[in-house]
């Protein structure tokens, strides 16, 4: 089924620039996302989505309010929406199997909002930059061309990506917005930062470095954080990765090494750490039973112990 801008249907994509030529209106909805401000999201009701991570919930979640992801630079942030149900998914997509990504997004919003009958899907794309290696224009590209091939009619609302989503910096390309949120009771998209990226922030780091493919990553009949169980082969060489500088790993290990957020390296650094003190990811998940984590009262992730 097709995908609508300005509720036509679009054909065929040749290129970013080409898109933004023949609709006018996604330009101005991009520089109206651009113009809100930044808001630091509190962490008490977030649901935070790392790369190669889907999560969503509706309206009815009483211990979730705010679903977001941060630190993209080539990534794209995506926000797909049930008008009628007000189910919501947020992705963090990287490009890696993105027919599976693409997927995987419809699927959690259409398996929370039943045989509806009123209302739409609502999509936002937020994410990429005029970067060298143009990464982002064939995440973009590619993201769109996977909704345009789902079975049901999907509206594009926000498309802030390449060449709306760039700013010059001391002439090096940035993303402008790095990291997105969505409010789940209705459904607006803004840009926000986090300073909280958990429950199990390197564990989940650890399964997308070692390949992980996308997963979805929330109950939200039961208000849980489901981690794993995931695996990884050992990985010696990460110990001589430990011991480079931080511009060896910025440039061998990012899309994107001029553009990347301040912290990047260290997460990395937090990430490798985690998986030389784990060669044997097993002993994570006892039972091979996922990790699964539930809010408390106070906002913070417990993780439930299994009897």
């Amino acid at each position: 089924m097709p995908l609508f801008i300005e509720d036509k249907q679009v054909g065929p994509i040749d290129s970013i620039e080409d898109l933004y030529r023949k609709y006018p209106s996604l330009k101005e909805s991009a520089k109206a996302f651009l113009s809100k401000p930044v808001v630091s999201v509190d962490p008490k009701s977030l649901l935070y989505v790392q790369q190669r991570e889907v999560a969503a919930t509706t309206k009815g979640d009483k211990h979730v309010s705010v679903i977001g992801t941060e630190d993209a630079t080539t990534c794209h942030m995506v926000v797909l929406r049930h008008t009628g149900t007000g189910a919501v998914a947020l992705a963090h997509c990287d490009g890696f199997n993105t027919p599976r990504q693409v997927s995987l997004i419809v699927k959690a919003v259409t398996s929370l909002s039943g045989h509806f009958h009123e209302g739409r899907l609502e999509l936002h794309v937020v994410g990429g930059f005029e970067d060298d290696k143009k990464l982002s224009e064939k995440i973009s590209h590619d993201l769109l061309t996977m909704f345009q091939n789902q079975d049901l009619n999907i509206y594009l609302e926000t498309f802030c990506t390449t060449e709306m989503n760039d700013v010059l910096v001391d002439g090096i390309h940035k993303p402008i917005i790095y990291g997105i949120g969505v409010k789940v009771e209705t459904g607006e998209v803004f840009p926000a930062s986090f300073t909280f990226k958990g429950p199990a922030e390197n564990l989940r780091s650890a399964r997308t470095f070692t390949k992980g493919e996308m997963v979805e990553i929330y109950e939200p009949n039961q208000g849980i954080v489901k981690v794993g169980p995931c695996s990884w082969p050992p990985q010696p060489d990460l110990i001589k990765w430990m011991t480079m500088t931080d511009k060896e790993i910025l440039e061998a290990l990012s899309t994107s090494p001029k553009a990347e957020p301040s912290d990047f390296v260290r997460s990395i650094k937090a990430t490798m750490s985690f998986i030389l003190d784990h060669p044997n990811p097993d002993s994570l998940f006892p039972g091979d039973q996922p990790q699964r984590y539930r809010k408390t009262d106070c906002g913070d992730w417990d993780r439930i112990v299994q009897p």
